[in-house]
């Protein structure tokens, strides 16, 4: 799967990447040297622990949608917020409210950094 070229085109590619249900297209969207936040208030790093977060979440079976309520950009580096879910037919299995920082890549993609999948969540305390 290609890096989006525009950094508010991240969340579409990265509910792409998991609708494929393959670690290493997944893993592909992310910069591991940054954070992800699998779960409220526990944030990993490191490419293992990245990996590990992503086979957790590809284990809830279903399709992902991300709707992007805005993406901010300054030069090489974008905020996005999303609310973003993982259904089942009408079953809603998840679904937060997310806040993500992408950074261009030398080749123009972008690539998320920081992925706190419940960030904008009215009742997060950490």
């Amino acid at each position: 799967m290609n890096l989006p070229k525009r950094a508010e085109d991240a969340h579409s590619t990265l509910a792409a990447a998991f609708n494929t249900g393959n670690v290493a297209t997944v893993m592909s969207m992310y910069d591991v040297n940054g954070i992800i936040v699998p779960e409220p208030g526990k944030p990993v790093s490191g490419k293992e622990k990245f990996e590990e977060a992503v086979k957790a979440i590809l284990s809830i079976k279903g399709t992902m949608e991300i709707k992007t309520v805005y993406c901010l950009q300054t030069g090489s580096i974008a905020i996005g917020r999303s609310e973003w879910s993982i259904t089942d037919g009408d079953e809603v299995k998840i679904s937060a409210k997310g806040i993500e920082v992408m950074v261009e890549q030398p080749d123009g993609g972008w690539k998320i950094i920081i992925d706190h999948a419940f960030g904008a969540e009215s009742n997060l305390t950490v």
